[in-house]
């Protein structure tokens, strides 16, 4: 690897001084230095300021991180990849949009949750175009898989919040391993098998990561900031959502009435985007997302706390359990692996 020679070249991007007009080209110089990775997912790496980025991706991941001017009613989606981010996206929409929307005619009946609330760095920014984002309604919705280290300036400095979700890193080493393989089926072949894929994840090599790196910027910048980032936890929604919306609508802005409550609102909502209700509708069976035409199927699978067991030996089980108390070591960070 060649982390320390890109972290050197990637830095001397100052983004006070970049101007649009000059972002593309700057773009074009920086992407041929970066080093490359492929083993472990289905797309080409790039590490980029210590993350990997999706090649393919990356010109409009620097982009969004040098040209996005956050506003203070913004609510950003964060999470790192595989860790309920289209569930959590589906969530905060209703929130926010509950006097607007009935269960009845909400567009997410219509529209993957992923359309709904936009990857900055995936598909806003991944045209040929910086886009003027100034004309959206507030609240403006956002989501990033970036970690915490590489945003924009202008989201740490305003007063957006971000709602960032992560999962223990077992099932979500499992989760990957689904999505390449099912994405594989449409664009690339993937043929690694999944004990070699808890290896390469667990080292670091997956898209945004390393897993570590992202969830621990997220966590530390929520102790210091609580009323910047909220952090969840994909087990804790799983064992008690209703506590967890309440949470989330609180953080927002969006705080449940006693109306709310007595019409069971909560309820509607948890009904509304469980997995099964999003699954099983049209356009998340048979629909596509984004211009590379990600089937919205693969988005959803069994969202199962606790299923990585099935996949591991008890030898491997233990070692990358070693692994996982060594990287949060210090941190104040654990997650469930059962429910």
């Amino acid at each position: 690897m060649e982390e320390d020679k890109t972290v050197s070249t990637s830095s001397t991007f100052s983004t006070s001084s970049i101007k649009v007009e000059n972002v593309e080209q700057q773009i074009k110089e920086l992407i041929p230095s970066l080093p490359r990775a492929l083993e472990g997912t289905i797309s080409e790496l790039s590490l980029y300021q210590g993350f990997w980025c999706v090649t393919k991706y990356l010109a409009g991941a620097i982009s969004f991180q040098r040209c996005f001017q956050a506003q203070d009613t913004d609510i950003i989606v964060a999470s790192n990849p595989k860790s309920g981010t289209t569930w959590l996206k589906a969530l905060i929409f209703s929130i926010v949009n509950r006097t607007h929307y009935t269960p009845s005619n909400t567009p997410l009946l219509t529209s993957n949750p992923h359309v709904l609330i936009p990857f900055l760095e995936a598909n806003l920014y991944a045209q040929e175009k910086v886009p003027d984002l100034t004309i959206l309604p507030c609240p403006r919705f956002f989501s990033t898989h970036f970690p915490f280290s590489a945003l924009p300036e202008s989201i740490k400095e305003s007063k957006c919040r971000v709602v960032y979700i992560c999962r223990n890193p077992f099932d979500s080493a499992v989760s990957h391993w689904y999505h390449y393989l099912e994405l594989g089926v449409y664009k690339e072949q993937f043929e690694m098998p999944m004990e070699n894929f808890f290896d390469v994840y667990f080292e670091g090599i997956s898209w945004f990561g390393p897993y570590w790196n992202n969830v621990l910027g997220y966590w530390k910048e929520s102790l210091e900031k609580p009323n910047k980032v909220l952090f969840l936890k994909y087990e804790d929604l799983k064992e008690d959502i209703v506590s967890c919306l309440k949470r989330i609508a609180e953080f927002i802005g969006y705080l449940f009435s006693r109306e709310d409550d007595r019409d069971d609102v909560i309820q509607e909502i948890v009904k509304l985007c469980s997995l099964k209700k999003l699954k099983d509708l049209e356009v998340n069976k048979n629909g596509f997302y984004l211009s590379t035409k990600y089937p919205n199927k693969t988005f959803f699978r069994k969202g199962e706390v606790g299923e990585w067991v099935n996949y591991r030996s008890p030898s491997k089980k233990k070692h990358l359990e070693n692994v996982m108390q060594e990287k949060l070591r210090g941190s104040g960070l654990s997650f469930k692996l059962f429910i």
